[in-house]
């Protein structure tokens, strides 16, 4: 993104990228929201989808943004940034179940587009944004899609000018990262008990207004981090300031010192040429663009792991509802289930990034061996589902939710390392097909051709394990070569991240 600024000048760049998505955004929301309140007449279905295109499309831009312009602020720590910022598609279906009765055609989404701290619960999003609509909007749709409309949009236009690359790093980052990151586990924490006490009680009004303000000011507080960090970098600059005047007395220290520097022997000059020659050709490995990307193995690897696991995952996510009513699930326990399901689906990316990223700087473990784990658990969380026991969508949904996101966090994470960040955004998103594609995939050509087989009467409805049982295997089996093909990525990368990643790691 940075280099592609150099060349396009103020016609590139995060802020103009920024600009670009929050466009998309209002006009999106605010043609959907003026055709569901009459303010125009009703459009059709075809022209009512676009325009829902339109504001779901309009995430990518921010989220392209957040995700390559924190890689590139946090490279140290790309797996726990990521992990923080990478925001929700769970979202979309969250927002979905609580409008769907009284809102047509409309796929509701709604991300914050700032690169502030508060961007970096999005994985969040769907439990906060169901919290605020049962609280502020009441259950009206149509104030919610104004909301919708105009909130994303302004909250851009104000920040985006903030969002920007920066080539330097402080001894603090993780200091500050771990902290959003404690925040954010608070908040889910926080959310995880209103979801289940929601679902054991009615809360009154004046509760929920209470509750809702708690979250608020959860959701709130990393600004305050975002300002201790700013006062401390502004007073070790102070101090820098003040220390050089001594600068020069240190000079001559460093060059007395760099005459009793003792010398020994070097490796030969073969040796030496063939470990430069290795580390250049290593290095070139990440600095690429997406059509040489596309000539490399790794990638096709990557782009099959995900469409193996995002796309299995996401059928399991939209079709949620419809397992829970096939196997006797109230409505309450579904509507529990889809709220949770953001939670899993946040500690799934938080988690793989903080986690990959501590393998990596103490042993320099290649970051595909997590997509394995995670596709080995996805793999464990769809034969849960297709089993069919009592509750068992519970335990599934934690399992498959949490791979969902984890693969998430760690594929733009794994795209930095091996492609680089200078085209990181059009690989990336590139990969990142293999999660429609996929999810079409087995919700239409598996999941919903199966169900037709198995349903009976005239809206072929099915009820009892049968109707996903075969389904689930198959995506289970899907999910097993994933590991088989993350693993395989494993060992074609190690060697890399050992001799690129790890070594630049050990040099901070």
């Amino acid at each position: 993104m940075q280099n592609n600024r150099r060349r396009l000048g103020v016609f590139a760049g995060p802020c103009v990228v920024l600009l670009a998505g929050a466009i998309q955004s209002f006009l999106g929301y605010f043609v959907i929201w003026a055709s569901v309140v009459g303010l125009i007449r009703r459009l059709p279905v075809a022209v009512m989808c676009f325009f829902t295109w339109m504001a779901a499309h309009a995430q990518t831009f921010s989220n392209t943004t957040n995700v390559v312009s924190g890689v590139h602020n946090f490279g140290d720590y790309g797996g726990t940034i990521v992990g923080i910022m990478k925001d929700d598609d769970i979202v979309y279906y969250s927002l979905f179940q609580c409008c769907a009765r009284s809102m047509p055609c409309s796929t509701v989404s709604c991300n914050l587009p700032f690169q502030l701290p508060v961007q970096g619960f999005l994985g969040l999003s769907g439990a906060i944004l169901i919290q605020f609509y049962q609280t502020v909007c009441n259950g009206d749709p149509g104030t919610f899609l104004l909301l919708l409309a105009l909130t994303p949009a302004l909250v851009s236009l104000l920040f985006m000018s903030l969002v920007r690359n920066y080539d330097t790093n402080t001894k603090d980052d993780k200091k500050y990262l771990n902290a959003f990151s404690a925040v954010s586990l608070i908040i889910a924490a926080y959310l995880t008990i209103i979801i289940i006490l929601e679902n054991i009680i009615s809360l009154s009004s004046l509760a929920r207004i209470i509750t809702f303000t708690v979250l608020l000011l959860l959701v709130a507080s990393p600004l305050g981090i975002a300002v201790r960090a700013h006062r401390e970098d502004a007073d070790r600059y102070a101090q820098a300031l003040l220390e050089q005047r001594g600068s020069k007395v240190i000079s001559s220290e460093i060059c007395k010192a760099e005459d009793s520097i003792e010398y020994h022997e070097l490796p030969s000059e073969e040796g030496q040429a063939k470990a430069v020659s290795d580390d250049e050709r290593l290095s070139d490995e990440g600095n690429m663009n997406l059509l040489q990307a596309l000539c490399r193995v790794n990638f096709w690897l990557l782009f099959i792991a995900m469409f193996c696991g995002l796309g299995s995952g996401l059928a399991m996510i939209n079709n949620i509802s419809q397992i829970g009513e096939s196997l006797g699930y109230t409505a309450t326990e579904r509507n529990s289930l889809v709220s949770l399901l953001s939670i899993w689906n946040f500690l799934g990316r938080f988690g793989a990034g903080f986690v990959s990223d501590i393998f990596l700087h103490r042993g320099g473990w290649a970051r595909p061996l997590f997509v394995a784990v995670t596709l080995a658990i996805m793999t464990i969380g769809h034969v849960i589902v297709a089993v069919g026991f009592s509750k068992n969508l519970y335990l599934g949904s934690v399992l498959v939710g949490v791979a969902y996101g984890s693969l998430w966090s760690l594929m733009p994470t794994i795209t930095s390392e091996i492609f680089g960040v200078g085209h990181m955004g059009t690989i990336f998103n590139t990969i990142a097909i293999a999660s429609p594609v996929g999810s079409y995939t087995f919700s239409v050509r598996v999941i919903g051709f199966i169900y037709d087989k198995v349903g009976s009467g005239e809206d072929n409805t099915c009820f009892g394990s049968r109707c996903f049982m075969l389904s689930f295997m198959i995506m289970a089996s899907v999910a097993f070569f994933g590991v088989l093909v993350a693993l395989l990525l494993f060992f074609r990368t190690r060697r890399f991240y050992k001799l690129v990643v790890f070594r630049r790691l050990q040099n901070l």
